[in-house]
């Protein structure tokens, strides 16, 4: 895994680099201090991650990020910061994590330890995307296996933010999610999440094959529900796995409803 230090203070970024060499097996390929020189840089090389401080010359750190968000291929992008206030920011950037200054080591190890399992998993599943299904003895895909676009990270994971922390989570972890006035109450095994967009923004980054808007106020992981109890108005109330809670099913979704859950 290539990774590329964008810092402009150099004891900040020797401390960096040290904490990457010690607590990983990422290959630091180069530091840079410049955001202009990071996009010249990334014309000729690529590299899998990058760690971005957000206060560097030219061009700052969450400009940086929205360029490199435009690129076909594109890198991690790990924030290293001072400032909290840009959190909310990062999270729709879709980074992979933001780390506050000074650096705590065992943050930084945690970080890294889940940034080389998600490299790896997602490169496994680029890969199975590649080969293709597996054949069967007529030479055709196996019956029913799908294969999933993995340019797409929402389509396993997603950020949730929790105070000035980036939450990368399983999309399979998430029961259901619910809108509150501007804000969308992310409800998961890991806890709750509240997040600062509406919640069809929040839909939309989710697998839309699991994830269904049952509500204009709900969306509910199918693969979480344990029960689907009859309502007034032939509507339903579903109960989720390992939550008291209950989710609404609209009229207006019911016949959509049935036929995803073939009732």
């Amino acid at each position: 895994m290539r990774a590329l230090i964008v810092e402009d203070e150099i004891l900040a970024s020797e401390e960096l680099n040290y904490l990457i060499q010690e607590h990983s097996h990422i290959e630091v390929v180069d530091r840079l201090e410049d955001g202009l020189d990071v996009l010249k840089f990334l014309q000729e090389q690529e590299v899998d991650v990058i760690f971005l401080d957000i206060n560097i010359p030219s061009l700052d750190g969450m400009m940086l990020a929205h360029h490199i968000g435009k690129f076909a291929t594109k890198p991690y992008i790990v924030f290293t910061t001072a400032y909290k206030e840009h959190a909310a920011e990062a999270f729709e950037l879709e980074a992979f994590d933001y780390i506050l200054k000074p650096y705590d080591e065992k943050r930084i190890a945690a970080m890294l330890h889940k940034l080389e399992m998600a490299f790896k998993r997602d490169t496994q599943m680029e890969q199975h995307v590649e080969d293709g299904p597996a054949p069967m003895e007529d030479g055709s895909a196996a019956h029913g296996e799908l294969v999933r676009d993995t340019n797409s990270h929402t389509n396993r994971r997603i950020n949730l933010l929790r105070n000035d922390n980036i939450i990368v989570t399983d999309t399979a972890d998430i029961y259901y999610a619910e809108a509150q006035e501007k804000v969308t109450k992310v409800y998961t095994k890991n806890g709750e999440f509240t997040m600062p967009v509406s919640i069809s923004d929040f839909h939309s980054r989710l697998p839309q094959d699991t994830f269904f808007r049952c509500h204009r106020s709900y969306v509910v992981n199918l693969s979480q529900i344990r029960e689907i109890v009859p309502w007034f108005n032939n509507t339903y109330l579903l109960r989720l796995r390992d939550l008291e809670a209950e989710v609404p099913v609209s009229r207006g979704k019911v016949k959509e409803f049935r036929q995803l859950m073939r009732i």
